[in-house]
């Protein structure tokens, strides 16, 4: 009997959900595996076993607690964060027309790390204002300036398909740099200054279960509200004014879209630090395999961002022995050379 069209589709679409999922299962696998000390893969499905099920197999205590207390929670936040700033690009590449517009360098990124500084080194709010809640408020005060200066350098026009959202991206950047720099030279203390500048480059190290209950969910948030607006956002690649003959209310996406990538990026970058190229590079990637029909685009963004970081976390943990690198260095690595590709393939079309 053969599938009708519809079927076809269907059936299609579960393979590549499938095996986007297996992906990301064996990046978590080889997560919890690769370290410092290797640990086999029947030692972690044991593991799994007895915490999960309740079964009763025979796993040395120590290793247990590797897998268990340190490097399953650390490689299921590399998971969520890679997936959530993934997302963010892909947005905001949407909603601005802009290949080059991500959380790192609209200067999102940077203003949740002021943020999230202030809260825990320059004490403001007095204990009352969480890391996180400080990294949102930083993050959606560094759009704001970015997104006025904007309109100020372009005479007041939209910002949609214009290079100074970029511009002023790259301006608000470095002043949110300065103000952490700042803060963390005038209240931090020496042991302070150094262990923020190493989570500021991005550090896994001090991921744990209290932060996967953190980042699931919003990962989870970003993903569903994607998927939600996914007409919206293949309108907003005709313009915003196409969108709106379409039927879209433009300024309430743009409003909660853009308040739902300040949301991720400060919930990311408060648990693991500035991680640059992410969203910037990982949606173009996925442009290239899927499209750029957002119903699948955003699924497939996820999946290849969360499979991204696990593996640069491994990288940082294994390419030096005995040190581990900041992960920033090593998306780095990647997306600056990508970033440049991106460059060059803008300039040669005509």
């Amino acid at each position: 009997m053969s599938l009708t069209d519809s079927q076809a589709i269907y059936v299609s679409r579960l393979g590549r959900g499938t095996l986007g999922l297996s992906v990301v299962v064996v990046a978590i696998l080889a997560g919890i595996c690769i370290g410092e000390t290797p640990i086999p893969v029947a030692t972690v499905l044991r593991t799994l076993a007895n915490r999960i099920f309740g079964a009763a197999y025979a796993v040395d205590p120590i290793e247990m607690g590797i897998v268990w207390n340190y490097r399953l929670p650390r490689a299921i936040v590399a998971a969520c964060c890679g997936s959530g700033l993934a997302i963010c690009g892909m947005v905001l590449q949407s909603l601005f027309r802009n290949a080059l517009a991500d959380p790192y360098l609209l200067g999102i990124s940077a203003g949740a790390s002021t943020g999230a500084v202030a809260v825990t080194v320059a004490g403001l709010g007095a204990g009352v204002v969480s890391m996180s809640v400080g990294a949102f408020v930083g993050a959606v005060a560094a759009f704001l300036f970015v997104a006025a200066l904007a309109r100020a350098a372009g005479g007041g026009v939209t910002l949609q398909g214009t290079g100074q959202i970029v511009l002023a991206g790259i301006a608000g950047s470095q002043l949110f740099n300065a103000l952490t720099s700042f803060v963390v030279t005038k209240s931090a203390n020496a042991e302070q200054a150094r262990a923020v500048m190493f989570w500021l480059l991005g550090s896994l190290s001090g991921a744990r279960w209290p932060d996967v209950w953190l980042a699931v969910p919003i990962a989870v948030i970003g993903l569903f509200a994607c998927i939600w607006y996914a007409r919206a956002l293949d309108a907003f690649a005709f313009g915003a004014e196409s969108a709106s003959s379409l039927g879209i209310s433009v300024k309430r996406v743009q409003v909660v879209l853009i308040g739902l990538t300040a949301l991720v990026t400060a919930v990311m970058v408060s648990i693991v630090g500035s991680i640059g190229f992410v969203g910037l590079v990982i949606p173009h990637a996925a442009r290239f395999l899927v499209g750029v029909r957002h119903g699948r685009l955003g699924p497939t963004v996820a999946l290849i961002g969360a499979a991204f970081l696990i593996a640069a976390d491994v990288i940082s943990r294994t390419v030096i022995p005995g040190q581990v690198l900041p992960i920033g260095v090593i998306t780095a690595l990647v997306g600056a050379p990508a970033f440049a590709l991106i460059l060059l393939r803008g300039r040669r079309r005509p």
